[in-house]
């Protein structure tokens, strides 16, 4: 399956259009919702839970980030280096465990980068209070990767959702994908949207929790508290770097823990198969991995979603109630009921400019 981008500057700056608040994308559609949640001012407080942040990424992030009409919280987390991690455990912890005490929250909450590491942090963190915090503030919570593995805890802990969306990294890439920042912003911003992705797909619809991540994160929760007990749900899985046969491993572990087969269906991000051969046999790739696992679910099983390691990226609620319809040739998920924050002053075509600060 594939979904139809379009990169161009000019789509994002009409998409996102101070008072429209919502994208009009080819082959993503808005559906008319109650108004976001007001936000007196877009303060961005950034967390670096995992691996070391490139210097790089930093110093073309910020001032981007900044021109796009963000003030920016927390900064001085995305220098820290302690071993392999972005700073000690107790550090990489304090960042969110800081938002526990403040008396007004900032706008969204985006992570630094994933690598690994904030498995290390679930136990320091009171992901109950966390989440009462964001849902009574309505604040967005944003990353992916080894990002995700808070991203489930919170989800398991309190039953609050986040974002699948850009982290700091996508925001200092060298030459950044108008289409991620489109997606993210339009996301943030309207309060229900739809995603289409173009390609055979069979049919099947149903209604659920869309939840999920990186499935390498995603697997290692399992058998903990902090993993989700969703049943009926929608479960996403993406990741990279991994070899056919170890992706299969994985899935084989979420089924023999009866996680995939309580799930109404199964849809699969970016996998960055073409990259790797199997080990074991050559000629077993990722068609071959996903029958076995619409075998072993005994679920409908989608593929194509634009989401992973990967520049264009869209960006997804996490944890919140999803509606998918397959009609055969496409697949559309409608987003519902998800925090978002005001358009009203945000720059995000500033996102963009290559030009160095």
């Amino acid at each position: 399956m594939t979904h139809t981008i379009n990169p161009s500057r000019r789509l994002l700056l009409q998409s996102l259009a101070m008072g429209a608040g919502a994208a009009i994308l080819q082959g993503c559609q808005t559906v008319p919702a109650p108004q976001s949640i007001p936000s007196a001012s877009h303060r961005l407080y950034l967390t670096a839970c995992s691996g070391i942040i490139p210097a790089k990424q930093i110093q073309l992030a910020l001032p981007r980030l900044a021109r796009a009409g963000f003030t920016l919280e927390n900064t001085a987390a995305l220098e820290r280096k302690y071993l392999r991690f972005a700073g000690t455990d107790a550090e990489r912890a304090a960042d969110l465990n800081a938002l526990l005490t403040q008396s007004q929250l900032p706008s969204l909450v985006v992570a630094g980068r994933g690598g690994y590491g904030a498995m290390r942090l679930l136990p320091q963190i009171d992901f109950a209070r966390l989440g009462a915090r964001l849902r009574e503030s309505g604040m967005p919570l944003i990353g992916y990767s080894d990002f995700c593995a808070i991203q489930l805890a919170l989800l398991a802990k309190s039953g609050m959702g986040s974002f699948a969306g850009p982290m700091l990294g996508d925001f200092g890439n060298a030459h950044p994908s108008s289409y991620a920042i489109n997606e993210f912003f339009s996301t943030l911003t309207t309060p229900q949207r739809s995603l289409h992705v173009a390609g055979p797909c069979g049919r099947a619809s149903g209604e659920g929790i869309f939840w999920g991540g990186n499935l390498s994160v995603l697997s290692s929760l399992v058998g903990t508290p902090y993993l989700p007990d969703i049943k009926g749900g929608l479960l996403f899985l993406e990741d990279v770097g991994e070899q056919p046969y170890r992706v299969e491993r994985m899935l084989q572990q979420l089924h023999l823990a009866g996680v995939l087969s309580r799930q109404q269906a199964i849809f699969l991000g970016d996998f960055s198969m073409q990259k790797h051969v199997d080990v074991y046999d050559p000629r077993y790739d990722f068609d071959a991995v996903v029958a076995e696992l619409r075998r072993i679910s005994g679920v409908p099983v989608f593929t194509g979603l634009p989401f992973g390691h990967i520049a264009n990226k869209t960006t997804m609620p996490l944890g919140f109630p999803t509606r998918f319809r397959a009609d055969g040739d496409s697949l559309t998920l409608q987003f519902l009921n998800y925090p978002t924050i005001s358009p009203l002053g945000l720059q995000p075509e500033a996102l963009l400019d290559t030009q160095p600060a």
